[in-house]
């Protein structure tokens, strides 16, 4: 399945040199027309005097590109002080380059306010906290998947925004992230049917990753359609990385169609993106012995 080449745009609010919110038409630092960009991240990720966490915010001192959450990134309460003492020591070094989606824990605190007062307009909209993003040849959508807080169902508003924002970008690649995984380990269920809505939108516009976090351990997944049946043609490929600080799970059976998996190393996920395919490297904290490559191509 092909992407769609749309000559128009959704409006666009410029954030620290990249084009976000709502839509996007401009390539940010991490690469332009044809230069491989890199997002490099993980979720789960701040608690204050971890060592897993200060271990995982070091790799990212050596690795450029843009910085992505995948959501539960401050303690278990979502406050501000739990942003500012646990999160910005850490991570928070790279706050400039830092694309944030939010988790439930972030819900802690009402509406989220600790999370949007501390990574401010980059966040999207307070009430919404999903927005895109373009990243060299790349079209990145961060959703919001905290379906208590903000609805996520068919037909909602933030659906209907994804099914906007993907028709409007001519890029070739799509990629996209929240907090909840459509599929994960567990040994009495392995499907989130709360995200099903992001997983068709974004299959039927022939997007090639999602990358999640919540279940605090690391998982690849074949690419698969909506359902979870493999696709090698124009299947999704899903990325669990919820090993940015917090505990890790413990192992639990494997979903169908994992390629990779991991419970007992923390680490960030290094994706890089060229025109018409990318790359993948899990990239594991000192002390840590698991790793992960591989690459794919577009559809």
């Amino acid at each position: 399945m092909m992407h769609r080449i749309h000559p128009i745009r959704l409006t666009t609010i410029a954030i620290v040199g990249l084009t976000a919110a709502c839509g996007s038409d401009s390539d940010g630092p991490a690469g332009t027309g044809g230069q491989a960009a890199v997002l490099v991240g993980a979720g789960d990720i701040a608690r204050c005097g971890s060592e897993a966490t200060a271990a995982t915010a070091a790799l990212l001192d050596d690795i450029p590109g843009v910085v992505f959450t995948t959501g539960d990134n401050a303690g278990d309460d979502g406050s501000l002080e739990s942003y500012e003492n646990c999160y910005d020591p850490t991570w928070g070094r790279h706050k400039s380059r830092t694309r944030p989606a939010p988790g439930n824990h972030d819900y802690s605190a009402p509406n989220a306010a600790g999370y949007f007062q501390y990574f401010g307009n980059v966040a999207g909209d307070p009430s919404k906290g999903y927005y895109s993003y373009d990243v060299g040849d790349w079209h990145i959508v961060v959703l919001n998947s905290v379906k208590d807080e903000v609805d996520t169902s068919k037909g909602s508003e933030q659906e209907q925004w994804l099914r906007a924002d993907l028709a409007a970008t001519d890029k070739e690649c799509v990629l996209a992230y929240w907090h909840h995984p459509r599929f994960y380990s567990h040994p009495s269920w392995t499907k989130n049917f709360s995200v099903m809505p992001f997983w068709q939108a974004l299959y039927e516009a022939g997007a090639e990753i999602v990358v999640n976090g919540h279940f605090h351990q690391y998982e690849r997944y074949a690419p698969q359609d909506p359902e979870g049946a493999l696709d090698q043609e124009t299947g999704i490929r899903q990325f669990t990385v919820g090993t940015g600080g917090h505990w890790l799970y413990s192992p639990q059976p494997a979903a169908p169609n994992i390629e990779a998996r991991n419970n007992d190393t923390y680490g960030v996920l290094k994706l890089t993106l060229e025109r018409g395919s990318y790359a993948w490297e899990f990239v594991p904290a000192a002390g840590g012995s698991f790793t992960d490559s591989g690459q794919g191509t577009c559809h």
